[in-house]
């Protein structure tokens, strides 16, 4: 179970998805959901590290998004890694299964995002890739 997340610290705004798999489909879609929240005429800056689907060649931009890869072992300069870390510290570690971390996941939000829902505006493409929406969580 993979966790794709973005945060705007500056907003106190955050996002993501709980995704079955770790792939430049899976971040594709992320970076499509993050693009949706976006202010119209606003440009993003995501900051990320060197993860494989981070830099895929496979991997679909968006017009209102630039991604900005960060040195590698260098977690210290992203944001969201301090999120990460409470949440594998108070939630998330030695989890297995999907519904545990989705679980997991769920209940750490309200402290440190917006309430988060299988399957909630998840797109439409889903279904297609991967078994159903239930699989997927959307913040």
């Amino acid at each position: 179970m993979w966790i794709f997340g973005a945060i705007c610290p500056a907003e106190g705004k955050a996002g993501g998805v709980v995704m079955p798999y770790c792939n430049s489909e899976a971040m594709s879609l992320h970076l499509e959901e993050i693009s949706r929240h976006v202010v119209p005429g606003a440009h993003a800056v995501i900051t990320l590290d060197q993860a494989g689907c981070h830099g895929s060649a496979a991997l679909v931009g968006q017009s209102n998004i630039t991604l900005m890869s960060l040195p590698p072992r260098c977690p210290e300069l992203n944001p969201v890694e301090s999120l990460w870390q409470f949440m594998r510290d108070n939630w998330l570690s030695n989890r297995d299964f999907y519904p545990t971390t989705t679980s997991s996941t769920t209940a750490a939000s309200p402290r440190t995002a917006s309430p988060m829902s299988p399957g909630a505006s998840c797109p439409s493409e889903c279904d297609s890739r991967h078994i159903g929406c239930d699989q997927c969580v959307f913040v």
